[in-house]
């Protein structure tokens, strides 16, 4: 069981980090949208993750537990930035256009830090795979 437990648990954090990262890029996309179909410039999206548990309910009842999942997607509230540019057709009657509060040097940081994450877990992946392997060489 335990083995088990600890494949879901790094696969649910290569998924969630795996969505993290689809996240920072579609960001980084928008980084310069002005307006959405909501209205307003595009807003930061951020992943929120939240703990699968592994309860001892799990492990008598054989189902899989632990590890992560992302449970929703939250705006960032941080200020949009403003740039006066009075020919760009989306200014304002005073001549500052509205963009997006997305910042290209947080979502860098934060991609670097969602596949380092990444990189760990296929990591530790391939060291239960490996173990794996070996036990299935024991009875041969």
């Amino acid at each position: 069981m335990a083995f088990l437990s600890s494949l879901n648990i790094s696969g649910s954090a290569l998924t969630a980090q795996r969505y993290r990262m689809d996240l920072i890029t579609q960001n980084l996309a928008n980084i310069d949208t002005t307006r959405t179909s909501e209205g307003g410039p595009y807003k930061r999206q951020m992943a929120v993750f939240t703990e699968q548990k592994l309860d001892f309910d799990h492990i008598l009842t054989n189902t899989v537990g632990g590890g992560v999942k992302v449970t929703e997607v939250i705006e960032s509230d941080a200020e949009f930035r403003r740039v006066y540019d009075p020919t760009n057709p989306e200014a304002d009657e005073t001549g500052y256009v509205t963009y997006s509060n997305v910042d290209s040097t947080e979502e860098q940081v934060d991609l670097l830090a969602a596949y380092n994450s990444y990189q760990a877990n296929l990591t530790a992946l391939n060291v239960i795979k490996a173990m794996a392997m070996k036990g299935l060489e024991i009875g041969n």
